[in-house]
């Protein structure tokens, strides 16, 4: 099996996009995190998935009903990830430079997929 190497191109387009970087960008630092809390944890890892798959699986679709639908789910992850990573902060799970992080990647996803889901 060959992989490719993280510095060339993604064999997918929608992988080059900006808004797939950032949340992948994301999904890497949720993972990175790694949660003491199991169930914080689980929710964070679960939302973050649920915003890279869905917009990757959106993003596959041509404009229309379809591709708002999993826009919407993603944003709506978006919302939720952001929510378990102020609990995480609030419970003194992560440092503050972390949590703004990964506010900052939050925030840059979510107006990408708002204009994606209009």
């Amino acid at each position: 099996m060959t992989t490719t190497p993280p510095n060339q191109p993604r064999r997918f387009h929608f992988m080059q996009l900006d808004v797939y970087i950032v949340c992948r960008e994301l999904t890497a630092l949720v993972v990175r995190m790694n949660l003491a809390d199991s169930e914080l944890r689980d929710q964070a890892t679960r939302a973050v998935k649920s915003i890279l798959l869905n917009l990757s699986e959106g993003l596959g679709m041509p404009a229309g009903a379809q591709r708002r639908r999993f826009m919407t789910t993603a944003l709506g992850s978006v919302h939720e990830l952001a929510a378990a990573v102020d609990v995480a902060a609030v419970l003194g799970l992560v440092t503050p430079e972390v949590a703004d992080r990964a506010d900052e990647l939050a925030y840059r996803a979510r107006g990408m997929l708002a204009a994606l889901a209009r």
